[in-house]
């Protein structure tokens, strides 16, 4: 196990160098997508224009504030509870978005699955949690909201987040074929089996 601080964006090799049970902590930019983005983006067709080519993107659909613009809140928001949202719902989306975006990192909240796993693998990327419940921890994080576009989405708008000390976050699936959350069910599923021989049960 190993600790990585990286300041996005980060390069295929430095995807690579990840390892399940690693820690990670970000610097930088990080931004925020969440189903609805995704949807647009790739079922409609709609195109982004910022470059998320080596960055991090955060499942989320961030809780903010409409605020005077400043220096501070360049674009009128204020995070209020930036936190993470349950993955598996956007399985599907992991490779277009590696594909033909360019992003390296993907964080949220219960993992992705056997495709996601193999796009990480075939194009260097990596799967990082975060635990639900954190939500309040996260938003410390985030310095400011820099950026957004499809904002007609809103909240799941795409985010552009500036972010400082974001983590430790654990590598939960690596471009190694790896995933924690296999290796879970695996021990699940051999626990169970002993826990009802145990008990008598046969089936």
């Amino acid at each position: 196990m190993a600790h990585h601080e990286f300041t996005t964006p980060v390069t295929e090799a430095q995807a690579r160098a990840l390892r399940v049970n690693d820690t990670v902590t970000l610097n930088g930019t990080l931004y925020g997508i969440r189903d609805a983005t995704q949807i647009h983006m790739f079922d409609r067709g709609r195109k982004t224009r910022f470059d998320l080519s080596g960055h991090a993107v955060i499942h989320t659909a961030p809780n903010v504030k409409q605020v005077p613009r400043s220096a501070a809140h360049p674009t009128g928001y204020a995070p209020v509870c930036i936190g993470t949202t349950t993955s598996d719902r956007m399985e599907r989306f992991t490779r277009p978005l590696m594909q033909q975006n360019g992003v390296r990192i993907i964080i949220g909240k219960g993992g992705l699955r056997e495709g996601s796993l193999a796009a990480f693998g075939e194009l260097g990327g990596a799967y990082l949690a975060i635990i639900g419940g954190t939500a309040a921890l996260e938003t410390t994080w985030i310095e400011a909201i820099e950026d957004v576009d499809l904002d007609d989405l809103n909240p799941e708008s795409l985010w552009k987040f500036r972010i400082k000390g974001f983590g430790p976050l654990l590598v939960a699936m690596d471009s190694h074929g790896e995933s924690l959350y296999t290796r879970i069910r695996r021990t699940a599923q051999e626990r169970r089996a002993d826990a009802l021989a145990s008990l008598g049960v046969t089936k």
